[in-house]
């Protein structure tokens, strides 16, 4: 997947608000999904947990940019939101699981 970013697509603003707003769509969209759990669990935990995108976000990431349905923006800001979700999400899920206790 490295091979494939254009690392010049990381210093345009375009690329990293892309980035910001899938980002925010990301962590937005798995809390709503957790408030459908039942009282009585760590709804936020639930979220949290939910939200990093992974292989998944890489692969679909991939096969666009193949097909050129994807262009470089779109990739580069793709792979930002799995590698942000992948790396914020254990110390936050922490802090959800902590503050419940």
């Amino acid at each position: 997947m490295g091979m494939q970013v254009r690392l010049e697509t990381f210093a345009d603003p375009k690329v990293l608000g892309i980035a910001a707003a899938l980002t925010l769509a990301a962590f937005a969209g798995k809390q709503v999904c957790g408030l459908a759990v039942k009282k009585g669990y760590n709804r936020l935990a639930i979220g949290l947990g939910m939200v990093p995108r992974g292989e998944v976000g890489l692969i679909f990431a991939s096969i666009g940019k193949s097909l050129g349905a994807v262009g470089d923006a779109v990739f580069s800001s793709v792979i930002i939101v799995v590698v942000l979700t992948t790396l914020v999400t254990p110390p936050l899920l922490k802090w959800s699981l902590e503050k419940k206790s």
